[in-house]
């Protein structure tokens, strides 16, 4: 089993410190940051293996691929709404924030739950954790039933008022990512985005036609004809 000390020398000794002022750049808050990329991150998590309690002392290092790491190493069985909720607090960068939400959280029997309760948080990346989540369940979640997405959408438009750049791109994520399941849900997300467009302030604007945009794009609706061919 390895130690916090062995995974911290595995990240150092990947590490590109060059790399962080590009990262900076991308939004990647630097602090106590080493400057490794996420395959790496994912390699040295498969050499790990899985392990919860290595993962719970990682997390306290707040050393930003040490936080990645440990989302990728943890049992998503063992982890509790309190885990949860004290990782959730640490989120200080969108990269931390989703790579946690897509490895770890979103495979949670919690996960339909915190989407909603963090919706209406206040705290920046807490509010983003809610809607990456519902984005990487409209992604990953193929079995999931179509009144799941349906909750979301009148939560997506609650808070798309929010200007704030990690909200407000987060929630047109999640809304892109549920008009891409059906043509069904397609046309849904769609009628949502043009109400959120005419809500008024400059974030609904750019969410409606973000999502607008994406949805009506010559490959999303590509897909959607091959898929009602068959």
């Amino acid at each position: 089993m390895a130690s916090v000390k062995e995974v911290l020398r595995m990240l150092r000794a990947a590490a590109r410190p060059e790399e962080l002022e590009g990262m900076a750049r991308f939004g990647m808050t630097p602090e106590r940051r080493l400057g490794v990329a996420v395959p790496e991150m994912r390699r040295i998590a498969k050499q790990v293996g899985k392990d919860h309690a290595l993962a719970l002392e990682l997390w306290k290092s707040k050393i930003p691929e040490a936080m990645m790491v440990a989302s990728m190493i943890d049992d998503p069985e063992q982890v509790t709404s309190k885990q949860m909720e004290e990782w959730v607090k640490d989120f200080n960068s969108w990269d931390v924030c989703d790579q946690v939400c897509m490895n770890l959280f979103e495979k949670t029997d919690l996960v339909w739950k915190k989407a909603v309760d963090w919706s209406g948080r206040e705290e920046e990346y807490v509010k983003r954790a809610a809607f990456a989540l519902m984005a990487c369940l409209a992604w990953h979640n193929k079995e999931a039933p179509g009144e799941n997405f349906v909750k979301f959408i009148p939560v997506i438009k609650r808070e798309a008022t929010d200007g704030r750049d990690m909200v407000k791109k987060s929630v047109s994520w999640a809304l892109r990512n549920i008009g891409k399941r059906n043509p069904t849900m397609n046309q849904m997300a769609l009628k949502a985005a043009r109400d959120i467009q005419n809500m008024g302030t400059r974030s609904a604007r750019w969410i409606g036609s973000d999502v607008i945009r994406d949805l009506t794009s010559e490959t999303v609706q590509k897909r959607f004809k091959r898929i009602s061919r068959k």
